[in-house]
C-alpha cells in the first residue's frame, strides 16, 4: 500500500481534492480529525495543552475551546511552536497506526493522509510521496473570508504556514486548484489513474 500525504496551505483546495479521492475509492485520513480526538478530555494531549496554556481554555465539560486557542497561538509563533510540539508527535503516531491497520486489513490502493503541516511536522519524510494542492494566495484570502474570517486573520493564518512555493518543492505530485472544480477533478482523475497503474 502506497502511503501518501495530501497537503497545501489553508484554503488551498486540499479538502476538495480529498473528497474527490474518496469518491474515486481511495482511503483518506484527515489529520484534523485525529488532532480533534487528541484534544478530547481523557487524552494526555488534552491535559498537556491545558497545563501549558491554562485551564481557562477549557469549558465546564472540559472541552478545549479550539477557536480561542487558535486565536492565541496564530498570533504568537512561540506559542504555536509549543502547541505543535505537544500535538505533532501524537498525530504522527496515530497516522502511522491507521496506515498499518489499513494495510493489514488488505488495502492495496494508495492511501492518503490530508494535513496542512505534513512537511513542517516532518511527517512527509515517513511517507511514500506528497501531493500538494495549491492556488493563488489571493484566492486563499477570498476563500477564508467566505468562511467568515477577517482579511487580517486570513493573512495571519497564511503567514503562519510554509510559503506555497517552498511546499511545492517537496511535492511528488501537484494539483492546481486555482481553476474550476472540473479542472481540479481532471487532475485528480489523472493522479488516480497513475497510482492505479503503478500497482
Amino acid at each position: 500500500m502506497l502511503r501518501l500525504g495530501l497537503t497545501g496551505g489553508i484554503a488551498s483546495g486540499k479538502s476538495t481534492v480529498a473528497a474527490m479521492l474518496r469518491e474515486m475509492g481511495f482511503r483518506v485520513l484527515e489529520a484534523d480529525v485525529v488532532s480533534h480526538m487528541l484534544f478530547e478530555p481523557g487524552q494526555d494531549a488534552h491535559d498537556e495543552v491545558l497545563k501549558e496554556f491554562g485551564a481557562e481554555f477549557a469549558d465546564a465539560n472540559g472541552q478545549i475551546d479550539r477557536a480561542r486557542l487558535g486565536a492565541l497561538v496564530f498570533a504568537d509563533p512561540e506559542k504555536l511552536k509549543k502547541l505543535n510540539a505537544i500535538l505533532h508527535p501524537r498525530v504522527e503516531r496515530e497516522i502511522l497506526r491507521v496506515f498499518d491497520e489499513w494495510e493489514e486489513s488488505g488495502v492495496k490502493d494508495a492511501a492518503f493522509v490530508e494535513a496542512a503541516l505534513l512537511v513542517e511536522a516532518g511527517i512527509s519524510k515517513k511517507l511514500d510521496g506528497l501531493v500538494v494542492a495549491y492556488c493563488r494566495p489571493e484566492q486563499q484570502i477570498e476563500r477564508l473570508q467566505v468562511r467568515g474570517m477577517s482579511e487580517k486573520d486570513a493573512r495571519q493564518r497564511i503567514a503562519a504556514q510554509m510559503p506555497v512555493e517552498e511546499k511545492l518543492r517537496f511535492a511528488t505530485e501537484k494539483i492546481d486548484c486555482s481553476g474550476t472544480l472540473e479542472e481540479t477533478r481532471t487532475q485528480v482523475r489523472a493522479l488516480a489513474s497513475k497510482l492505479r497503474a503503478m500497482r
